[in-house]
């Protein structure tokens, strides 16, 4: 997920997006423990797409960015 589109969508939006991520990131992390043939480089790909989540969430919050209206 790109930082345009992260920014594009409103906080309710963020919040789905963000638990879906962090369910998959859960089951990801599961399967690699049980299963030899997942793909490792998709957990960090998750991992970095939380974090853009969580970073963009934390600006509008204190105010450094504001929603921008497309």
């Amino acid at each position: 997920m790109k930082i345009e589109e992260v920014r594009s969508k409103t906080d309710s939006e963020l919040r789905f997006e963000l638990g879906n991520l962090k369910k998959e990131l859960f089951d990801l992390r599961f399967r690699s423990t049980t299963e030899t043939s997942t793909d490792p480089s998709r957990v960090r790909v998750v991992r970095r797409s939380i974090a853009r989540v969580n970073t963009v969430l934390h600006e509008r919050q204190i105010g450094v960015r504001g929603q921008e209206i497309r």
